[in-house]
C-alpha cells in the first residue's frame, strides 16, 4: 500500500494561499518574500538571541546557517525573536527571581507566533539555561516537526597559567573575604573568566540540558560539546534547517522522539555527567508538555543505578570543550548502552536510533574525563532525592563533590538569600551549620531564585566540605557540595521548612534518603498551626502573576 502523501503546508496553507487570505499575503510580500516563497513550506526560527550576555553572541549567525539550510531544503524560513533572561548576571539579586519565569514565557511566545502565523515547523536556537528547556517545552507544546539547536559552550579563561569559568568568579568574593584575592584579582579574573561566546563552559546548567536534549534524541548526537565559536557549530545549524524540512516531509514531530523511555535516557545521562539538579524541574517540565508521566521516584531510581563517568566541573577538572576533544556527550551514552542502562532503541532528529549512533563511537585512551561502568567516579549518579519530615514531597539533592553523604547540625535560618550571603561573608556561617535558607520556592521567590552567589560564597570562605544548606529554591550548576534544593512543600504554601528555628537540629541521610528536623511530631504540627501565610512580595506584573500561577516544585513548577 502507498504510503499516504503529507501536506507539507497544511498550517501555511491558511495563510500563504488563495484570494481569500490576500491580505496576509500581502503581510508576508511586504517582508520581501516572493509569491514562489509563499509557495513552499513557512518554517520558524526560534532565536533566543541577544547581546546581554555571551551564552547568546552567536546565535545570530547560527539563525543565517539555519536559514541556508532550509531553504536548501525547499522551505521559506522565518526567524522570530524570544527572551533571555540569563542567570551568570541576575543571580544574587532581585531580578534573580525572573530567571525561572522566563522559561515559561519563552515557551509561550514560541507558541504564541507558531501559532499566530500557522508556521508549518520550527527550529529553536537555545543558549543559556531557560532558553533551552524553554523552547524544548514549546518544541513538545506545538508538537509540529522540529528540531532543536544549542549554541554552543564557552571556551576556558585563563586566569594566571589555569584555566577558569564563571564559577571562579563567583567564588572571588568569598575567597576576598577570607583575604586570598585583593580587588585587583578579582577584577584581573573578571576580565578572564568569559573569554567570548557560548554558555558556561561546565556541566552547569546549560550544558546540562544541551546534553539532556541530545539523549532526548531532539538534538544531532555528538552536537551538544561542540564549542560555541567551533566551525562546526555551523554545519550543524545547516543540517538542521535541512532536517527540519525531512521531518516535515515525513510527518515526524518531536513526541515521537519525547517518549518515556527517551526521558529515563535523559536522566541517566545526566546523572553520569554529573549535571545540574535543574534538570530535575527542566526534564519534568518537558515530559509535562509531551504528555509523559515523570516523576521524582524516576530520578532516585535512575540514580541508585547509575555510576557518575564524568569529571566536569564544579565537582570535577574539565569544561565542555574538553569532553568534545574525547568523543562528547555520546562517549558516556555509550558506556551507559553497553551496561544496559539505556535504551538504544530510541529514535533520533538525525535519523535512526540512539543506538545506530552510539555504536560508532569509540572510547578515547589516555585520558581522565570520561571513565568506563567498572571504574567510576562513584558508583551512583550525583542526584538523589530526599523526602521526610520537612520535605514531605521531595526535596533534590546534589552530592556529586560532597565530603559527607550525612551530615547533622544546627539550623541557621534565613528569610531569603540576601541575608545569608551577608552571614557567610561577614564570617557568621561556621563548621557543622546546616544553613536553610526559605521563602525562595516557586510561588514564595516567586521564581525560584538560584542560590549561587551563596553557595560559591561558602566555598570561597573553606566550608564546602564542612557545611550543608537547604533550600526551597534552586541551584545553579556551578553549585558542588551538600546541597538540597526544591524542598517541597515550599515555606509560602506553609510548608515545613517555613517554621524552622535557628538551632533546631537537622538531620541529612543521603544513603537513605532522609532529611528531616529532630522535633517530635506535636511539636511540628503546632508549629505549623500557628503559622500564618505571608504577604505576596508583588502585588501586580509577571511575577505576581506567575505566582499565582506555578506548581510546586515537585511536579516541575510549571504553569
Amino acid at each position: 500500500m502507498a504510503a499516504t502523501a503529507v501536506d507539507v503546508k497544511a498550517r501555511s496553507r491558511e495563510v500563504t494561499m488563495g484570494v481569500e487570505h490576500a491580505a496576509a499575503r500581502s503581510m508576508f510580500r511586504g517582508t520581501g518574500l516572493s509569491e514562489e516563497d509563499l509557495r513552499k513550506p513557512i518554517i520558524g526560527i526560534a532565536n533566543t538571541w541577544t547581546d546581554v550576555t555571551p551564552c547568546q553572541l552567536n546565535l545570530r549567525d547560527l539563525a543565517e546557517k539555519v536559514k541556508e539550510g532550509i531553504r536548501a531544503a525547499g522551505g521559506t524560513p522565518i526567524e522570530f525573536g524570544t527572551i533571555c533572561v540569563t542567570d551568570g548576571i541576575a543571580m544574587g539579586t532581585e531580578g534573580m527571581r525572573a530567571s525561572l519565569v522566563s522559561r515559561e514565557v519563552i515557551a509561550d511566545s514560541i507558541e504564541l507566533v507558531v501559532t499566530g502565523h500557522r508556521l508549518d515547523g520550527i527550529v529553536t536556537l537555545t543558549g543559556c539555561d531557560k532558553t533551552q528547556p524553554g523552547g524544548l517545552m514549546a518544541l513538545a507544546r506545538l508538537n509540529i516537526p522540529g528540531v532543536y539547536v544549542y549554541g554552543g559552550s564557552i571556551m576556558p579563561g585563563i586566569y594566571r597559567g589555569r584555566k577558569v569559568t564563571i564559577q571562579d568568579s563567583f567564588e572571588a568574593p568569598g575567597l576576598h573575604a577570607r583575604g586570598e584575592m585583593s580587588e585587583e584579582d578579582v577584577d584581573e579574573l573578571v576580565g578572564r573568566a568569559c573569554p567570548g561566546a557560548g554558555a558556561c563552559g561546565g556541566m552547569f546548567t546549560a550544558n546540562t540540558m544541551a546534553a539532556a536534549a541530545e539523549a532526548l534524541g531532539m538534538a544531532p548526537p555528538g552536537s551538544a560539546s561542540i564549542p560555541a565559536v567551533d566551525a562546526r557549530r555551523q554545519v550543524v545549524a545547516f543540517q538542521a534547517g535541512e532536517r527540519v524540512m525531512q521531518l516535515l516531509r515525513e510527518d515526524i514531530r518531536p513526541r515521537d522522539f519525547l517518549t518515556r523511555e527517551a526521558f529515563l535516557n535523559a536522566i541517566a545521562t545526566v546523572e553520569a555527567l554529573g549535571g545540574s539538579t535543574n534538570a530535575v524541574l527542566h526534564l519534568m517540565a518537558i515530559a509535562y508538555e509531551a504528555g509523559v508521566d515523570l516523576r521524582l521516584e524516576d530520578f532516585d531510581e535512575i540514580s541508585h543505578r547509575t555510576p557518575h563517568l564524568a569529571s566536569l566541573k564544579p565537582s570535577g577538572k574539565y569544561v565542555m570543550a574538553d569532553l568534545d576533544v574525547v568523543g562528547g556527550v555520546p562517549v558516556v551514552m555509550k558506556e551507559l548502552l553497553d551496561g544496559g542502562i539505556i535504551d538504544g532503541t530510541t529514535p533520533n532528529v538525525a535519523g535512526g536510533t540512539l543506538g545506530d549512533h552510539l555504536n560508532r563511537v569509540r572510547e578515547k585512551p589516555d585520558q581522565d574525563l570520561t571513565f568506563a561502568l567498572d571504574r567510576p567516579l562513584s558508583a551512583t549518579g550525583t542526584l538523589a532525592i530526599l523526602r521526610g519530615n520537612i520535605a514531605a514531597d521531595g526535596a533534590v539533592a546534589k552530592v556529586g563533590g560532597a565530603a559527607h553523604s550525612t551530615f547533622s547540625g544546627p539550623a541557621r535560618v534565613f528569610d531569603g538569600e540576601e541575608a545569608c550571603f551577608e552571614a557567610v561573608l561577614a564570617g557568621d556561617i561556621r563548621k557543622g551549620d546546616v544553613v536553610v535558607i526559605r521563602n525562595e520556592g516557586p510561588k514564595g521567590g516567586p521564581g525560584m531564585r538560584e542560590m549561587l552567589a551563596v553557595t560559591a560564597a561558602i566555598q570561597g570562605r573553606g566550608l564546602g566540605d564542612h557545611v550543608a544548606l537547604m533550600t526551597d529554591g534552586r541551584f545553579s550548576g556551578a553549585t558542588y557540595g551538600l546541597m538540597i534544593a526544591h524542598m517541597a512543600p515550599e515555606a509560602a504554601v506553609g510548608g515545613p521548612i517555613a517554621v524552622l528555628r535557628e538551632g533546631d537540629v537537622i538531620e541529612i541521610d543521603i544513603p537513605n534518603r532522609e532529611l528531616s528536623v529532630r522535633l517530635s511530631d506535636e511539636e511540628l504540627q503546632a508549629r505549623l498551626a500557628a503559622w500564618e501565610e505571608p504577604t505576596p512580595r508583588y502585588q501586580s506584573g509577571m511575577l505576581s502573576k506567575y505566582a499565582r500561577l506555578v506548581s510546586s516544585a515537585a511536579v516541575g513548577a510549571v504553569t
